[in-house]
Order: structure tokens, then C-alpha cells, then sequence
């Protein structure tokens, strides 16, 4: 399995997943800098979490014109597996390849705490994970936003993935992950990669790789 892991100025979570994958999944991981673009053809493309050129104007916003991003869309328009997690998740709202936009948290602070997540067994993605998962978050951007008709067209088309069980960042509809309508494109702002160590006894994130990877 061959895997690019897109590091931008400022990711701080690119090694983090990119090591889960290659030693969980013996994935072939290549770091993929944001000045780099890429013709070949990938089983996934995973944008990390961190803060993406520092998170000046909106966070993804400079990210999304590196010529890596580019060659993402593209990729991902031909229906090549993209992951997003996080700053990941605002990089691909903010370059069109998932609708709405992450907005501050309505306490307007940063929230780092582990989560309960909803799987939303509507979606064909969450349809088999078993029970709810705890997972961690960490941003002070992670409320998800839509205008009424994309909400209802999400809703309708079984794009919402996750739902938090108690909402903390006042995210529209509870959401706290999206896919497009092609289901090749996967945003989240909780981090499945942080709840992948039998140490601290945190695996649920394993469902969640697990079901895009096969899926």
C-alpha cells in the first residue's frame, strides 16, 4: 500500500500518521513537501493536522495554493482516497474538495480533550464500525459551518461520518467529519492517529483507518 503524507510549513502531525500507517498497516509512506507536486497514483493521500503557514488569514487558506494541492485535487477528482485530518480537514474545505468551512470554536478557545464520536451508520464508510469512539481533538478552529441547503443535501446524501455525542465547539448538526459525494474524500477534526496506542490503551482510532483503507 502506498501512502503520501503532504507536509506543509507548520504540520506538526505528519509523522505522526504517516508512522501509525507504516507500522500498523506496513503502508509505503512517502513525506510529500508542499512545494512538490506528484503524477502517480497513490491508495491514499493524507493531509495532516497542524498549523498549515501558521494559520494566517483562515487556516488552510495559503495551504491550498501549493502546487501539492494541485496535484490533490486532482487525484482526488479522478477518485483517489484523500484523508484529512484536522488542519487537514480545513485545507480541503477551504480548496473546494469538501463543502462548509471550520470556523472558531464558539467558546473561542483552544480544546485539546479526548471526545466521544458518533459513527453515522447512514454513511457507507461509518456503517461498520462497532459502538462509539473515543478520540482525541486539538484545535481552537473546529466548528463545522454550512449554509442551510448544503447541511440538508449532506444529511440527505449520507455524507456526515462522525457526529460528537456532546458537542464541543458548536459544530452545526453535531458534525465532526464529512465526506464528499463521491465518498473518496474524508475530513475530520478529531485525530484517529492520537487513539492508536496500546500503551495508553486508546485504539479506537484503528476502526477509523481501518474503514478507509478497505472501504
Amino acid at each position: 500500500m502506498k501512502v503520501r503524507v503532504v507536509t506543509f510549513p507548520g504540520s506538526n502531525c505528519d509523522k505522526d500518521v504517516g508512522t501509525v500507517l507504516q507500522d500498523t498497516f506496513q503502508a509505503d509512506v512517502n513525506y510529500t513537501w508542499y512545494k512538490d507536486s506528484f503524477d502517480d497514483v497513490p491508495d491514499l493521500v493524507v493531509l495532516p493536522g497542524g498549523f498549515s503557514f501558521g494559520d494566517y488569514l483562515r487556516c488552510g487558506a495559503m495551504a491550498k495554493f501549493s502546487p501539492s494541492m494541485e496535484s490533490v485535487v486532482k487525484y482526488a477528482n479522478k477518485g483517489g482516497k484523500v484523508l484529512g485530518v484536522c488542519n487537514g480537514f480545513q485545507i480541503l474545505t477551504e480548496s473546494g474538495l469538501l463543502p462548509g468551512a471550520l470556523l472558531h470554536n464558539r467558546t473561542l478557545k483552544y480544546i485539546c480533550k479526548d471526545v466521544e464520536l458518533v459513527p453515522v451508520k447512514e454513511n457507507a464508510f461509518a456503517k461498520k464500525m462497532q459502538g462509539n469512539l473515543s478520540i482525541p481533538i486539538a484545535h481552537g478552529e473546529g466548528a463545522y459551518f454550512a449554509d442551510a441547503e448544503t447541511l440538508e443535501r449532506l444529511e440527505k446524501n449520507g455524507q456526515v461520518v462522525f457526529r460528537y455525542s456532546e458537542n464541543p465547539n458548536g459544530s452545526l448538526h453535531d458534525i465532526a467529519g464529512i465526506c464528499n459525494e463521491k465518498g473518496n474524500v474524508l475530513g475530520m477534526m478529531p485525530h484517529p492517529e492520537r487513539a492508536m496506542n496500546p500503551y495508553t490503551g486508546k485504539m479506537d482510532g484503528k476502526q477509523i483507518l481501518e474503514a478507509l483503507l478497505k472501504n
